[in-house]
């Protein structure tokens, strides 16, 4: 049984999905006015995982993420360029896509954008101010009214006094409340704006994702994430503005989670700080796979600390896994009759139980990666079996494979080698030269078997002769 965190009761609960057999999904995605940090990256890696294994256990997955595409930030960024705001948002929405390609992250089956949605947030604000929960003030701006809203701090179990003494308010005569948040901003000079029935303006922050989530997910759906930074204000302003809209009894997200910071000397990582590091930079000193199994080496709710000996731990971590992996690709294809294998294709049965079982217990892609090391120990000691002369068993070993793969896919990674893959043209051009260097031998013709050799090792590919024939695999 599936159990996840809900920050909305602070306690672990059993999933029951809205409808049977389907998953419905909204994550909080990027402002793009910048490139994005590996902080920005985890909760895409982490919800992308979560989709991958919700996959496996044979759900029909829809998943939303946004771009807050219209923002104080972009519109700053563009006016220090000398260019539109939609110049900023398009460049940096390319540049999150290049990023999160490059961590294996699969693409959301929509990607709203705040200007591609207005009119949605502009009927949300409407019949917020029918329903006497927003007002309109003389100067255009409309803003929510929190104390009309009684479960106001439900998500963050803050009261209105509590977030008030809490906060740095800003003294505004127009709001009947100083916590009242922005639903819509009247237009300044400079600023892109829209038509709406309070003059030309743009949506605070706070609604669009209100009205894209019951948009493409519907008045009530099952999983709403983020960082934890969002819980206050923003995911708490999002249950305030979207259950007064909403008619029927089941009312928006029903089970909210929330990923940890990554920090940086136990400080959190972000752009304000100025103590980021983006995915690009990173990407300059290692690949995409060992920053996703860095983030996922920690559970998704616990803090991440950020550093090259991290990442350069969770390289060579990763590189065990892929020598099981090479190792794999090179014993699969192979026939053998024997039944060597049978106790290993029950001890992966047993490690993908368990790693099942991991995930089952709110996503727990710590434990399950440790499962898949243990897993990747047993097919290693099988192999070595077998390059010291036993029998190959075709049938076991490919239900081994199978798991290791499996756990492989969840996790994400060994991907990008997929990406890369040639058809098999690699492995039959390897399978002609090894065929051609046999022949040289047989025919005693070592000077000719040893060229071969010597040439694949200088590119990089080494040549095993073993008792159970000849392999060969990267160096």
């Amino acid at each position: 049984m599936l159990t996840v965190y809900n920050t909305m009761t602070r306690k672990k609960e059993e999933f029951h999905p809205l409808h049977a057999g389907e998953v419905s999904i909204y994550c909080c995605g990027v402002t793009p006015y910048n490139d994005p940090h590996i902080g920005n990256a985890r909760p895409f890696v982490t919800w992308d995982v979560i989709r991958r294994f919700l996959a496996r256990k044979g759900y029909r997955v829809r998943y939303i993420q946004n771009f807050t595409d219209v923002d104080d930030k972009i519109i700053n960024a563009a006016n220090r360029e000398g260019v539109t705001w939609k110049d900023i948002s398009d460049r940096y929405i390319a540049a999150y896509f290049e990023a999160m390609d490059a961590l294996n992250v699969r693409r959301a089956d929509v990607f709203p954008r705040v200007s591609e949605t207005m009119e949605d947030i502009i009927s949300m604000i409407e019949t917020l101010i029918a329903r006497g929960y927003a007002y309109a003030t003389a100067a255009g701006d409309v803003y929510y009214r929190v104390e009309a809203f009684a479960r106001y701090g439900c998500l963050s179990g803050r009261s209105l006094d509590d977030m008030e003494a809490g906060a740095r308010v800003e003294v505004n005569e127009a709001k009947d409340h100083p916590m009242d948040f922005a639903l819509w901003k009247a237009a300044k000079p400079g600023e892109p704006s829209w038509d709406s029935p309070w003059g030309k303006g743009r949506p605070g922050w706070h609604i669009e994702c209100s009205a894209m989530s019951v948009k493409y997910l519907g008045t009530a759906f099952d999983f709403h994430g983020g960082g934890s930074d969002l819980i206050f204000p923003h995911h708490e302003n999002e249950i305030a503005q979207a259950e007064p809209c909403i008619d029927a009894d089941e009312k928006f997200a029903r089970y909210w989670l929330h990923n940890g910071f990554i920090t940086i000397d136990n400080e959190k990582m972000s752009k304000s700080k100025n103590n980021f590091f983006t995915v690009k930079d990173i990407l300059k000193e290692f690949t995409g796979e060992v920053i996703r199994f860095f983030i996922l080496q920690t559970h998704y709710r616990s803090p991440l600390d950020f550093s090259d000996e991290r990442l350069k731990e969770a390289q060579t971590a990763l590189e065990r896994l892929r020598k099981v992996h090479e190792v794999i690709g090179e014993l699969a294809p192979r026939d053998g009759a024997a039944e060597t294998a049978a106790p290993l294709a029950a001890q992966a049965e047993t490690f993908l139980q368990a790693f099942d079982a991991a995930m089952e217990d709110d996503f727990n892609t710590a434990l399950a990666i440790s499962q898949m090391f243990g897993l990747a120990k047993e097919i290693n000691r099988y192999h070595q079996e077998v390059t010291r002369g036993a029998a190959f068993d075709a049938v076991h070993f490919r239900q081994a494979a199978d798991a290791y793969r499996t756990m492989a896919e969840v996790i994400g990674i060994f991907e990008q080698e997929t990406a890369a893959a040639d058809d098999g043209l690699t492995d039959a051009l390897m399978a002609l030269i090894i065929r051609i260097r046999q022949d040289a031998r047989a025919a005693k013709n070592w000077a000719v078997a040893d060229q071969i050799r010597d040439g694949l090792k200088e590119a990089g590919v080494l040549i095993e002769d073993t008792p159970a024939g000849v392999h060969w695999k990267r160096a």
